[in-house]
């Protein structure tokens, strides 16, 4: 998805507000190869887990899980393979400017601030990226991850490679090719920027008791 023209950002930008009652007509979207807005949505007939903002592709060999936050709303959604993980999360954003670049300088300065390996940046195969190191789960060794970020409209897509499908092209590429895949329903509900996008548990599948992590 071609970038955007950073503006100042103003009061008015802070709010992505589309109240439904709003009847003029919509630019259409930029072409794209994906991930896609709903209204560019492919007619694939490509099997979706739909968790509401995000429907995201079924694929052979990972498992799609959701993750939820401490009052039990579902926030995330994680494909987990045998080479690491992509994680997915949708956000709010303004309607005529993108975050990316905030965002991306905003991750940065925090892997800085762990005393980590210098994050950097690389051009991929959704744009800029950003590559660095997080703590992995022992607390005593470190797992190479890699940030994508898409603005859409109104919505902001950001996927975490975490493990060897962040820095090995060919462990990555089933995961790249579900970004790709993946339709971003925004809706018209009117959300401060970078707020989450709700998402929504699949039909039949229930909530969890807490702290656990259901696959879809």
């Amino acid at each position: 998805m071609p970038g955007r023209r950073r503006q100042k950002r103003t009061e008015a930008s802070k709010i992505d507000a589309t109240p439904p009652w709003e009847t003029r007509v919509r630019v259409e979207p930029d072409a794209t190869t994906g991930p896609f807005d709903e209204r560019d949505a492919p007619d694939d007939e490509v099997e979706r887990v739909d968790l509401g903002a995000l429907q995201i592709p079924v694929g052979e060999g990972f498992d799609i899980q959701v993750e939820l936050n401490e009052v039990q709303q579902v926030i995330a959604a994680t494909l987990a393979g045998p080479q690491g993980t992509m994680q997915l999360g949708v956000f709010a954003a303004p309607r005529n400017e993108g975050i990316w670049d905030e965002v991306r300088a905003e991750i940065a300065d925090s892997l800085r601030g762990q005393r980590r390996p210098v994050p950097s940046e690389k051009e991929g195969p959704f744009g800029t990226e950003l590559h660095g190191t997080v703590a992995d789960d022992s607390g005593r060794g470190t797992v190479p991850v890699r940030f994508v970020g898409v603005d859409g409209p109104r919505w902001f897509l950001r996927a975490l490679f975490a493990g060897p499908v962040a820095t090995d092209a060919d462990a990555a590429a089933p995961l790249e090719d579900a970004l790709r895949g993946v339709v971003v329903v925004r809706g018209t509900e009117p959300l401060p920027v970078r707020e989450p996008v709700p998402l929504q548990l699949p039909s039949g599948v229930e909530l969890p008791e807490p702290g656990s992590t259901p696959g879809t």
